[in-house]
């Protein structure tokens, strides 16, 4: 399908553009910090986005926070967001995309504030939604056993709490902190999205001692001069530098319950943040993925008119053009998932798959002429392999969203996740 825009989303999808136009942000000159205890500082006016302390420019998401409001575009009105859907959320994390935009948008406006605003208290919320639509503070959602994408519905069952780690000595544990209320947690949580930088943090952890184990969402504020005592936050090895990850650990770390007490549906507001999650992932992998093709693009039709060799131009042009077809096809899902949510995983699947596949062709493509500008589709490739390692794998995407669309008969559906009988696996 071809996506018909209304004159508000297309003037979110100009606004941002042109704020992104020309700026050395996707991490080129990369800085990566690989290994833990890195340096995310980079060296002095390099320019990198990607290497600032806290991993993106500072200056341009307050400018993104002000006008189009990236991260208040999903909030209600009276939050000083935009009341926005899917959709707009969509249009805006495509040029996210292409670009490559290292900003704590998707941790913060799609990750965090729907489960604040589904959760949590008329206090909590009146209290943090505002200062997360103005840009003014950055949330990050930890969940321990490093399974971001189990924990959104979209690989896994959230039945059971195994997503968060699962077991007395898994995960994160929460106990009351007894006289003057409020918990303490302890353990910790790897691949947290941003969990270095962001002044807030929603930690998943156990109550209620195993096995009646019921998984919550605490706050634990870490914004300010000096962090909460027995927080320790570690910057992450990652294969994308504009897509930072953190180890959390917490040794009695005070934290507050999101929500009024623990009855609250932590499972279901998972769910449905982890569909809407899907839509804006799946279009951002297609911007990202539009950019990759159209760098190859030009890549080969210089080649030719210069008469330089780059393969056979014929096989190159039939390979480019099964790229398009799959490009295309990933924003069309994409698109089509914003009005359907439900499908939100099997669009992020295809879009996923498309630029890891599109990424890998243009490497290919430029690498075989010994062409610098494959230094130009590399951050796009890191960027291929950090989504399926958070949001991923393509196969368990489609796994899970077979078995929710009941197309496995009764004893396909009892085998282990992502396998079918006799242990084959799923596609």
């Amino acid at each position: 399908m071809d996506a018909a825009f209304t004159a508000e989303q297309d003037e979110i999808r100009r606004t941002v553009r042109e704020l992104l136009a020309g700026r050395d942000i996707s991490g080129r000159r990369e800085v990566t910090g690989r290994g833990e205890g890195l340096d995310p500082r980079g060296g002095p006016g390099d320019g990198n986005a990607a290497s600032a302390p806290d991993g993106y420019d500072a200056a341009l998401w307050r400018r993104l926070s002000q006008h189009p409001g990236l991260p208040g575009l999903a909030l209600p009105k009276e939050y000083g967001g935009g009341e926005h859907g899917p959709a707009e959320l969509a249009v805006a994390l495509e040029e996210a995309g292409r670009a490559l935009l290292p900003s704590p948008l998707l941790a913060t406006a799609v990750l965090a504030a729907p489960l604040i605003l589904a959760l949590g208290t008329g206090e909590q919320r009146a209290a943090l939604l505002p200062a997360l639509a103005a840009g003014e503070l950055t949330a990050a959602l930890a969940v321990p056993g490093g399974s971001l994408s189990t924990a959104l519905g979209l690989t896994g069952d959230l039945t059971g709490g195994a997503w968060a780690g699962g077991g007395r000595a898994g995960g994160v544990q929460a106990r009351p902190a007894g006289g003057g209320g409020g918990w303490r947690l302890y353990g910790e949580a790897a691949q947290v999205l941003d969990g270095h930088s962001a002044g807030l943090l929603l930690v998943a952890a156990h109550t209620g001692g195993f096995p009646r184990s019921r998984t919550l969402l605490f706050l634990v504020g870490a914004d300010g001069p000096q962090p909460p005592a027995g927080l320790v936050r570690t910057r992450q090895a990652s294969p994308d530098a504009t897509r930072p990850l953190a180890r959390i650990q917490l040794r009695d770390t005070e934290a507050e319950l999101l929500g009024a007490d623990d009855t609250v549906d932590v499972t279901a507001a998972l769910a449905a943040t982890g569909r809407t999650a899907a839509v804006a992932l799946a279009a951002e992998a297609a911007g990202a993925a539009a950019v990759a093709l159209e760098r190859t693009l030009g890549h080969v039709g210089a080649c030719e008119r210069s008469g330089r060799a780059a393969g056979s131009f014929q096989a190159a042009r039939l390979r480019l053009a099964d790229l398009y077809v799959r490009v295309r096809s990933a924003r069309s899902a994409a698109y089509y998932a914003a009005r359907d949510p439900e499908s939100g995983g099997l669009a992020l699947a295809q879009a996923l798959e498309a630029l890891r596949i599109t990424t890998a062709e243009a490497m290919q493509l430029h690498g075989g002429s010994g062409s610098a500008g494959e230094d130009e589709v590399r951050p796009y490739f890191h960027r291929a392999a950090a989504g399926e390692q958070l949001f991923g794998p393509v196969h368990l995407l489609r796994d899970h969203a077979a078995r929710r669309a009941g197309l496995f008969g009764q004893e396909e559906a009892a085998g282990p996740a992502g396998h079918g009988p006799a242990g084959r696996v799923a596609v």
